[in-house]
């Protein structure tokens, strides 16, 4: 296997500047050679030239687009990394999209989604499911599956929707923090969501194989979305929007290593890194490591 990391130093969806260094943190935490240590050939394309956020009007908005932010800038790194992405996956080599907040998974799903049925796992402590009307924020980084399955808003928006990830082939591991409109939207959805209670009833075990499950029914492969705020706080500290509550240190690598058994994977992100709010970068830290075991390392 080959893994093509692409970076996407961007920070639109979120409101705490310093995602954007996500990229080079998880690469100086040693990014390359923990996927070497999994045996795979790592490729690293670099970053992809995106707009500063500091030069763009985060309130130049479409009136159409209710109060998201930064739609512009958004759509421009979305076109260029679903094209990234797909070319990847053409080549036959597995994209990991390193971010960036989590606005950049439109981009890898609608890229992974090109020419194949897919899937999609989502491994976050938030729903991901607001539109424009329904965010309290206007962050697109709390809409990026909304984007990829056209929800609300968001139908029929070409360089958003990924064209064959549908809502019964995704499924959630470890929500925990939802608004209301969006927790009444993910229960009319046709997605599956596991929050952490069921983690804690049933095990990090059977929660992620019953969502590989529903992610890889009748589809060619899955995108696996990691945002690192899906792990407790104590042990990832470096995000901007941390939740009490989540994963531990080894529920995170054995849902990872179930990732890899399971021969899905067809692409990845990780995501949501912010250095300046680490500590010893630990959190990109933990990030290359939880890689890894996405790719297929192991204890012996």
């Amino acid at each position: 296997m080959t893994v093509r990391i692409i970076g996407v130093p961007t920070d639109y969806g979120q409101d705490r500047r310093g995602v954007d260094m996500g990229p080079s943190a998880i690469r100086y935490a040693g990014l390359a050679a923990a996927l070497e240590s999994a045996d795979v050939a790592a490729v690293d394309e670099g970053d992809l030239a995106v707009p500063r956020a500091e030069e763009r009007d985060p309130d130049a908005r479409e009136p159409s687009r209710g109060n998201a932010k930064f739609l512009r800038e958004t759509e421009t790194v979305t076109d260029a990394l679903a094209d990234r992405v797909a070319a990847a996956v053409d080549d036959g080599d597995t994209p990991l999209v390193v971010g960036g907040d989590h606005s950049v998974a439109i981009g890898s799903l609608r890229g992974s989604a090109a020419d194949a049925d897919v899937g999609a796992v989502w491994f976050d402590a938030h729903g991901d499911y607001n539109t424009p009307s329904t965010s309290p924020s206007g962050n697109v980084h709390g809409m990026p599956l909304a984007a990829a399955l056209g929800h609300g808003e968001w139908a029929g928006v070409e360089w958003a929707n990924a064209p064959t990830l549908r809502e019964e082939n995704v499924a959630y591991v470890g929500l925990r923090a939802l608004d209301d409109s969006e927790r009444a939207a993910i229960r009319e959805s046709g997605m599956t969501a596991y929050t952490m209670s069921d983690i804690d009833e049933r095990g990090i075990t059977d929660v992620v194989d019953a969502a590989l499950s529903v992610a890889g029914d009748g589809v060619d492969g899955i995108h696996a979305s990691l945002d690192m705020d899906w792990l407790d706080p104590t042990i990832a500290p470096g995000v901007g929007t941390p939740v009490r509550g989540g994963v531990t240190y080894r529920e995170a690598h054995h849902a990872m290593e179930l990732v890899a058994g399971s021969g899905l994977l067809r692409s990845m992100g990780v995501v949501e890194v912010n250095p300046v709010l680490d500590e010893s970068n630990e959190t990109a830290e933990l990030a290359a490591e939880l890689v890894a075991s996405a790719f297929g390392e192991r204890i012996l």
